[in-house]
């Protein structure tokens, strides 16, 4: 499907929705009953729906502001595959994969966040003060 969009053109959206899928995939071979799961879903809900809403602010740095939750986000998306092997609810193989894409993910939010702070900034000025007239 074309994108509509300006946020679907991004490949860092792709991967949070790819990495959406995962998860869902993962949380549902969970059978016990754990928050953290909750947790896991919300978080990489987040990490999507920030990365649209930033890209559609027009203010650089309510942009980066945005993609910033987003990488927090995919981190807190990490810590909570920890504690899923933490309380030997999963193992480290099965979420290797999505400590990979996470990794990824925030790597291209980092990239994004610096590419769009480098634009910020003002060229420095050119101030002139008149000499100080002599004193007759």
């Amino acid at each position: 499907m074309k994108p509509r969009f300006d946020h679907e053109k991004l490949n860092v959206y792709h991967a949070s929705l790819a990495f959406i899928n995962w998860a869902t995939e993962l949380i549902s071979k969970v059978e016990a009953k754990a928050a953290v799961k909750d947790q896991l879903d919300r978080a990489s809900t987040s990490v999507l729906l920030n990365i649209a809403e930033g890209n559609g602010k027009f203010a650089i740095k309510d942009r980066c502001r945005f993609l910033d939750f987003a990488r927090g986000s995919a981190l807190e998306c990490a810590a909570c595959l920890d504690v899923l092997v933490a309380k030997k609810l999963s193992d480290e193989a099965a979420v290797w994969s999505g400590k990979q894409q996470l990794f990824e993910i925030v790597s291209m939010l980092m990239g994004l966040i610096n590419s769009l702070t480098a634009r910020i900034g003002e060229e420095p000025g050119t101030y002139s003060f008149p000499h100080e007239q002599e004193q007759e």
